[in-house]
């Protein structure tokens, strides 16, 4: 059996508590997720957006395509 991937984007929040990520949308392709990720930051103004894979069942590795903008040191990889 092959292994799983899903392609996330996710828009970055500022707050006064600091940076928050906000709802993940799952995407069909790496560049698909990495364009809504990019949409995200310019068109829709967040403080920014990373697109990630996570791949594998039951342990999950997370890789990240592409970051926009402010992101979390934890997302920094």
């Amino acid at each position: 059996m092959g292994e799983l991937a899903q392609f996330i984007a996710l828009p970055i929040d500022l707050t006064e508590s600091g940076l928050v990520a906000g709802e993940p949308f799952r995407c069909a392709s790496p560049a698909a997720a990495i364009e809504r990720a990019k949409g995200y930051w310019q068109v829709f103004g967040h403080a920014g957006a990373v697109a990630f894979v996570r791949s594998g069942y039951p342990d999950s590795r997370t890789t990240v395509l592409r970051r926009f903008g402010n992101v979390p040191d934890e997302l920094q990889i």
